[in-house]
């Protein structure tokens, strides 16, 4: 086993996936001599030689179509966004293009190319490197949205991406980058899309979450062990396709939920996982399904006060797991 952060464990499955596949290749703004403005890309360059790590103009949308007409060709390009907040310039490539390659030609063309994002709050960001974009496009048949939470499953899910035939966007939360340390093994190893992971088991209350959020809510389920609730905490990981047998079948264990994430709370992944368990647990639960979202406002503000308001925090999570189990 090593102990590594989550940007060397995106480094780690990119480089491996080089050196496995010829036809991986990765570009992006920086991403070459400078090595990523994160580092992920680091060292590749040398590595591989600037054919396969290729530095672009800032051009989110030229980034995108190179990348969606190079996998169209048989190659598995992977396109780094430099921040999250930046990749409104790609929805006609990768909306209303690369979703539906499969799709429009009745398979014989398809898309295997990964978009690479780091999207998310806390770091003082401001209005330009704080959002959190995922609903945007897990909303998107034809997409694969993956969201990592350690480094085990950054390095694991990563891999997948890369060898999957159709597009994925990979969202890596970018305070998680250096923050967040794990145990993964040195032999080769893959996580499957599509599979939520339980990180901790309860029967008292559901937990499900993504990101970074998932560290503040393992903090509030050890916090409220100590007062005898067992909570369950469930890391998506995936946000299309959502795992839903995992989440179903953990809420009629516990008869009640709790959707935690960094986005805004219309129209977003925890209302989506609402009408998911609506529809499919009514009879199971015990209290109304419950919510815990970033404020309804424009962006993140600049001012570490504002911004603190803005982020959920473990406080937070245990006060509204309180109310659930309390009901």
């Amino acid at each position: 086993m090593q102990e590594i952060n989550v940007i060397e464990a995106v480094r780690q499955a990119m480089q491996e996936e080089m050196e496995r596949d010829q036809d991986v290749f990765i570009l992006g703004e920086d991403i070459g001599v400078r090595g990523g403005v994160f580092l992920a890309t680091d060292g590749l360059l040398e590595a591989f030689g600037a054919h396969r790590v290729i530095d672009t103009p800032i051009s989110e949308s030229a980034i995108a179509g190179i990348a969606l007409g190079a996998a169209m060709q048989g190659l598995r390009p992977i396109a780094e966004i430099e921040f999250a907040d930046f990749i409104w310039p790609v929805f006609n490539q990768i909306l209303g293009e690369a979703s539906r390659i499969r799709y429009g030609t009745e398979g014989k063309l398809n898309a295997p190319l990964v978009l690479r994002a780091p999207y998310g709050g806390g770091i003082r960001g401001g209005l330009y490197h704080s959002q959190s974009p995922e609903a945007y496009f897990a909303h998107t048949p034809g997409l694969k949205v993956v969201a990592p939470s350690t480094p085990f499953d950054a390095k694991g899910l990563l891999k997948s991406a890369i060898r999957d035939n159709d597009p994925v966007v990979f969202l890596e939360h970018k305070k998680t980058y250096r923050l967040v340390k794990g145990n993964i093994p040195k032999e080769e190893y893959t996580i499957p899309i599509g599979k939520a992971d339980v990180k901790i088991e309860g029967q008292d209350v559901t937990l499900v979450t993504y990101g970074l959020m998932l560290h503040h809510c393992v903090e509030a389920a050890r916090i409220l062990k100590e007062e005898n609730v067992a909570v369950e905490v469930i890391d998506l990981r995936t946000l299309r396709p959502i795992d839903q047998d995992t989440v179903i079948r953990s809420v009629v264990k516990t008869g009640r939920a709790l959707i935690v994430h960094e986005d805004t709370l219309a129209l977003g992944i925890g209302a989506e996982i609402s009408a998911i368990l609506s529809e499919h647990v009514f009879d199971s639960l015990d209290a109304p399904i419950k919510r815990l979202a970033g404020p309804e406002v424009p962006a993140m503000p600049f001012s570490p006060t504002l911004e603190s308001q803005f982020m959920i925090n473990t406080e937070q999570i245990v006060k509204a797991l309180k109310e659930l189990t309390e009901y």
